[in-house]
């Protein structure tokens, strides 16, 4: 059994706002193993992004707080370290690539004077050391002609090409864990698999730790090992990537893999799961997902339900596997790319 690199137990973070408290993270319990890779999805507001940034303690305060929990890494809890130890463990120990490369890129330097100024206080490289380790590492992330590249301003690359320099900015100290938060969404379908593909390479290569936020179950299939679905700021299901998208046993979960594409379709519509997210400024007191799920009861609108333990692997929170629940089946919909269960 391989050991934890991380562990976060019971986080809470909220936002305060004019109009109130935001409990955007309500109690996530999550393990990360030593090279394995982990998807975290859910839709847009779930708190994927507030859990990945946590990590990082990347929180802005205020208006983010953390109200409770632990975030382990190493068996060191991060949330306790100074500012000043976080800033040694931010690119060193653990990394994040952003969503958008353009953004996280500085315009008014160089793409070789970002890859070395992590080198250069993180590994203490003089100016010579750092510039020929950057070149090798827009080598080792596909991008051709490295010596002139470095040379050059974020401007003059492509979406797809940024993607790799913030990639290789990410890995220059041979991080431990890296946190790749929706790393493909403004790339198309191409570039998207030639990044996936890079990085699986690297995975392999240097053995890191990889978290992946995303709301593209291709892009977990292709991907990761295991995954945790997030809504209302909960984990409401985990298991390996077989039990996901072939024994779901959550409604939620039912709902995200129903609504891929399939190629086998005959019909020209896309299902979708009806409602909206739950409002996390008053967020309900039962299951998140009660209000959207069609096999909804009154239990659920009431009290949250406990972990269901269904393997070694997988535990789902939801009050259909209550031995007293009706028992309903998913739908016959779900499979990837066509692939149906």
């Amino acid at each position: 059994m391989l050991e934890n690199i991380l562990e976060i137990k019971d986080l809470r973070v909220s936002f305060e706002t004019y109009a109130g408290e935001v409990q955007a993270v309500r109690g996530v319990n999550l393990e990360l193993k030593k090279g394995e890779a982990l998807a975290i999805v859910g839709e847009s507001g779930s708190g994927k992004s507030v859990t990945s940034k946590s990590i990082m303690r990347l929180i802005p305060s205020p208006p983010g707080k953390f109200k409770s929990g632990e975030i382990l890494f190493e068996g060191n809890d991060l949330l306790k370290l100074s500012e000043k130890s976080m800033q040694k463990m931010r690119g060193s120990e653990i990394s994040m690539i952003f969503q958008d490369p353009m953004t996280s890129l500085n315009p008014t330097m160089t793409v070789g004077k970002q890859i070395m100024e992590g080198l250069k206080k993180h590994q203490n490289m003089n100016k010579h050391d750092a510039a020929q380790r950057a070149v090798e590492l827009l080598e080792l992330v596909g991008i051709p002609n490295p010596e002139d590249r470095i040379k050059q301003y974020p401007h003059q690359f492509s979406g797809g090409m940024r993607q790799r320099v913030v990639i290789a900015i990410a890995l220059a100290c041979n991080p431990k864990v890296l946190i790749a938060d929706e790393p493909t969404t403004a790339l198309d379908v191409t570039i998207q698999a030639q990044i996936l593909d890079l990085m699986k390479d690297l995975q392999k290569k240097t053995n890191t730790s990889i978290i992946l936020i995303t709301h593209d179950l291709g892009v977990v299939a292709n991907m990761a090992q295991r995954v945790a679905v997030m809504y209302g700021g909960k984990i409401v299901e985990t298991g390996n990537v077989d039990e996901i998208f072939y024994s779901p046993k959550h409604p939620y979960t039912w709902g995200l893999l129903s609504s891929m594409p399939k190629l086998d379709s005959k019909s020209d519509e896309l299902m979708a799961i009806p409602g909206t997210p739950p409002d996390l400024s008053n967020p309900p007191k039962g299951c998140p997902f009660a209000a959207r799920c069609p096999h909804a009861m009154k239990v659920c609108t009431e009290h949250m339900p406990e972990y269901t333990e269904l393997s070694e692997t997988q535990k789902t929170a939801c009050w259909l596997l209550d031995e007293r629940a009706p028992k309903v089946e998913p739908p016959e919909t779900i499979g990837v790319g066509g692939a149906q269960k």
